[in-house]
């Protein structure tokens, strides 16, 4: 055998070492593919996740099998899937708690980084609400009305989304004092708030909050977003109030480990862009509370950098930590 010159020895051990992540993203997928949710069943990443699953398994006519591993805020099944075998199949869902706990969270033992996004789904803004019987219209009448005290602030969990939000808005925005009054999830939260229990509560809008409206039990004070939202159009932006340029929102999305081919990359994001885009999805995330949204692998991933800054920065500045 003739003898090879260095330069094409190199070429031709880098063609073998790249050979195999080839052939396996030509043939994406030959195998079953398993989401693993972040959090228990029920919740809205544990519903978009099958029915994403579902649209997945048509599209790529392969089985897509979801699993529930919740804990720790997320972080138990998003450092499986980081840990997980960069092949396309085993994804992650999860929400904003993913871009929070990159910095809430002290001690664990994977990062955003080990992560790759595939698609962010769909997002729905973080509201303030109060009762319906409060009088109150909007967040300057319930600043007005509680001048002069502490207010009384419902939220579903501690380290959520919503809480962290609303703190900020309180402490940094707003400036006015707040107690913060934790509940075990959305549901007796919104409850407390319904019965004049607290003076309003924060919630994502898709979290129980856009229902409670528009069945009359609550009123929407604002919501942290640059326009207002389909499912609640008379709810004002904070921008509206005087408070502009702050903006933060729940979202659903599929992440993959950070290895895996860019080519198997952009053949999920595509077929999740294509599911959200059905009519029948669409009208499912409505009645959720939630928007649609679509765009490419990199765009997916310009956005959780966006996000990761936007609530390590929230973090930081209230001084939170879990560790």
């Amino acid at each position: 055998m003739p003898h090879l010159r260095p330069a094409a020895t190199v070429f031709f051990a880098l063609a073998l070492l790249l050979a195999p992540g080839r052939a396996q993203a030509q043939t994406y997928p030959a195998n079953k593919i398993t989401i693993i949710v972040a959090f228990a069943p029920g919740g809205i990443a544990d519903t978009l996740a099958r029915l994403i699953g579902q649209g997945l398994s048509n599209r790529l006519h392969q089985s897509v099998v979801v699993e529930n591993r919740g804990g720790a805020g997320g972080n138990i099944a998003a450092a499986f899937v980081a840990r997980s075998a960069p092949d396309g199949y085993t994804l992650l869902a999860t929400t904003t708690a993913l871009a929070i706990n990159d910095t809430l969270f002290v001690n664990k033992d994977f990062s955003v980084a080990d992560l790759k996004t595939v698609a962010i789904a769909a997002t729905s803004p973080e509201s303030l609400v109060t009762s319906a019987t409060n009088p109150a219209s909007n967040l300057n009448d319930l600043l007005k009305a509680t001048a002069g005290r502490t207010i009384n602030l419902a939220i579903p969990g501690v380290g959520t989304g919503s809480d962290i939000e609303a703190e900020y808005f309180f402490k940094f925005l707003a400036k006015a004092p707040v107690q913060v009054i934790p509940f075990q999830g959305g549901a007796p939260a919104i409850n407390a708030t319904i019965g004049n229990q607290v003076d309003l509560m924060a919630s994502t809008l898709g979290g129980g909050a856009a229902a409670q409206i528009a069945g009359g039990k609550l009123k929407g004070l604002g919501i942290a977003a640059n326009r207002r939202a389909p499912v609640t159009p008379n709810v004002p932006t904070y921008a509206e109030q005087g408070f502009a340029g702050f903006t933060a929102a729940s979202w659903v999305g599929f992440f993959a480990p950070a290895k895996v081919d860019p080519k198997i990359l952009q053949t999920l994001n595509g077929a999740v862009n294509d599911i959200v885009k059905t009519p029948d999805i669409q009208k499912k995330l409505d009645d959720m509370g939630f928007e649609p949204i679509s765009g490419t692998q990199a765009q997916a991933d310009a956005m959780m950098a966006a996000e990761v800054k936007k609530w390590s920065d929230m973090v930081k500045a209230l001084g939170l930590s879990i560790k």
